[in-house]
């Protein structure tokens, strides 16, 4: 079983991903610097890893659910 990511997590990720949906992959170190080159959480070091892990998981799910489409 995964970590349940709380809405604090899940707000920012769905507002970043409005403003960027098409930049993120599916590698969570992309998406970290990624992340970071977007918006300013330097100092919130576990909040980015947690928001750049859920951007991941979801492309993942993204990817998953068009393969399983075609």
């Amino acid at each position: 079983m995964g970590r349940i990511k709380t809405t604090l997590i899940k707000r920012i990720t769905k507002d970043i991903m409005k403003q960027a949906s098409g930049k993120f992959t599916t590698d969570f170190e992309k998406n970290k610097k990624l992340l970071t080159a977007i918006v300013e959480l330097k100092k919130m070091k576990k909040i980015k890893n947690s928001v750049a892990g859920y951007i991941t998981r979801l492309k993942q799910a993204e990817l998953k659910l068009a393969a399983t489409l075609k």
